[in-house]
């Protein structure tokens, strides 16, 4: 029978409670097991597609189109599996499917209210994964105490009453140290359990996110005030990576402790090979400069799987990248440039700050700096191109522009028409062919690839041939007819992609562009 772990969090937000689940879940699958992760978010959004990166980080894609929170990056980099729509869940898409059902007369006239048929469908969708894996983790956002997600709570209490043998309970909370009293302090923890118990789910582990070690002493008392055995009290340090948390994890014996409390055996030994390979990366003394050119760059989870993807090809390279974040709206931008091996420019929405991208491609062209364009960076290359190579005066993509002369990026025909803003771009992985004799063939090995997208407009084919004689050759299609890749000869390493490589990134495996692009950025910087 498949088991269940349950992952909240309490005091504050943001503590990490996807990074742990993921943790705990390479830590199963190392014993053998084969483990899934589904997340369920409280907020009214149907999904995260039309928030702004400042109000919730990174929006990823699953390879079916479903547009997600980050934490779904970390499962599939963490324990290298492929997210779905099943994989997430939001409050908005829970009331959404009851509503509807209601509309259609499918509860027999009942009274429609939270309890029983909200928590019917969120328990419905803990069951996704039903005798398809051995342990699914179910990470429940938000924080304990928070009124949107006592729905969520309640179900995971009834689901825990209804599979009790079968169901364990996780709770990351928050300890924070007071620097004027040389101190850490249980106290906020203490009321985060006793608010989770109040609702009838007391956790079998606690997972203290802090700064400082915890001593025996506070060890025992967070033991005694939140009714969980000393062992199943486990520290989770800062750490300069996320991906030395397992192994932390696995020096507590949280393994060992997950499966007695589950009542399960390991099907192997725990393989440290794992271990050793994330360790090696401490020792690389190498670094090379990289700059991401964006205008989220306030908030650094908005380029999330960028990131991580740079740093997972530096690491298979046995080089530490130096990442920075430069505004592209920065008016010293272009000074700010000088010195970096390597410019990454990322996909985003809307007009401002695409002057600046800009000004960085035309920079990276012509300096011959290696250079890796995603999505609106692609298509910002594009109108580069065209306005300096192919001489198109003012050329623009219709996003920007509606009425240019030279439409060099313009809305996709399907686009047309719709209504709704959420769920209805290009999303999800498409297939592309790659033509031969080019970077983009050279780096992936192949000539038919499969990418996923998430974007409204894309270059205009109209433009091809006169933008291949100035200089930017097409090198990859979906269907013989959208542009998905485009490239410039006589350059290091200059190429643009309209779909998100970064989601296809694994630590066991760097995305290829993005293992290219570290390499030829190690050339620059020889």
């Amino acid at each position: 029978m498949s088991k269940y772990i349950f992952i909240t969090g309490g005091v504050v937000s943001s503590l990490g409670k996807g990074i742990s689940g993921a943790s705990i879940g390479k830590l199963l699958q190392l014993r053998g097991f084969k483990v899934n992760m589904i997340k369920f978010d409280p907020y009214i959004n149907v999904d995260p597609g039309t928030m702004n990166p400042y109000q919730h980080g990174e929006v990823f894609v699953t390879v079916d189109g479903a547009e997600s929170d980050l934490d779904l990056g970390t499962y599939e980099r963490f324990l290298d599996i492929y997210t779905s729509k099943a994989n997430t869940n939001t409050a908005g898409s829970i009331y959404q499917t009851v509503i509807d059902n209601e509309r259609r007369g499918n509860y027999n006239g009942d009274t429609v209210q939270v309890i029983p048929h909200i928590t019917d469908e969120i328990k419905k969708r803990f069951l996704a994964f039903k005798n398809t894996y051995d342990i699914t983790i179910i990470e429940i956002g938000g924080t304990i105490g928070d009124i949107e997600s006592l729905p969520f709570i309640e179900a995971a209490r009834q689901f825990q009453l209804e599979n009790k043998k079968d169901v364990l309970s996780i709770h990351v909370s928050y300890i924070p140290y007071i620097a004027g009293a040389h101190e850490l302090k249980t106290k906020p923890t203490q009321h985060s359990v006793n608010k989770l118990r109040e609702i009838g789910i007391s956790p079998d582990i606690i997972i203290c996110r802090t700064e400082h070690c915890l001593d025996e002493a506070i060890r025992k008392k967070i033991s005694l005030f939140c009714s969980v055995e000393k062992d199943c009290v486990l520290e989770a340090l800062d750490a300069s990576s996320i991906y030395y948390i397992p192994e932390n994890l696995h020096k507590q014996n949280a393994d060992a402790l997950i499966m007695k409390k589950l009542n399960i055996k390991p099907k192997n030994k725990i393989d440290n090979a794992w271990f050793a390979r994330i360790k090696k990366i401490e020792t690389f003394t190498k670094k090379v400069k990289i700059a991401i050119v964006g205008k989220y760059v306030n908030l650094r989870d908005a380029y999330k799987s960028i990131v991580e993807s740079l740093k997972i090809a530096a690491a298979h390279l046995n080089v530490q990248p130096e990442i920075s974040y430069i505004n592209s709206q920065d008016k010293n931008l272009i000074t700010k440039l000088e010195g970096f091996a390597g410019i990454l420019v990322p996909g985003g929405f809307g007009k401002r700050g695409v002057d600046g991208k800009i000004k960085a491609i035309s920079y990276a062209r012509e300096n011959k700096i290696p250079f890796l364009g995603i999505c609106l960076g692609m298509q910002c290359s594009v109108i580069e191109a065209a306005r300096n190579l192919a001489k198109l005066k003012n050329a623009d993509s219709t996003e920007f522009n509606a009425n240019t002369k030279f439409p060099v990026i313009k809305f996709l025909e399907e686009q047309k028409n719709i209504e709704y803003r959420g769920a209805t771009m290009r999303l999800g992985s498409y297939k592309s062919n790659i033509l031969k004799n080019s970077l983009a063939y050279s780096l992936y090995k192949t000539t038919e690839i499969a990418e996923r997208h998430r974007h409204r407009y894309e270059m205009n084919p109209e433009f091809v041939d006169i933008l291949k004689e100035a200089g930017l050759k097409v090198t990859a299609y979906h269907k013989d007819i959208l542009p998905e890749i485009v490239e410039i000869a006589n350059h290091p390493f200059f190429i643009g992609v309209q779909f998100h490589p970064e989601f296809g990134s694994r630590l066991t495996k760097p995305h290829p562009l993005f293992r290219g692009f570290v390499s030829a950025a190690l050339e620059k910087h020889k």
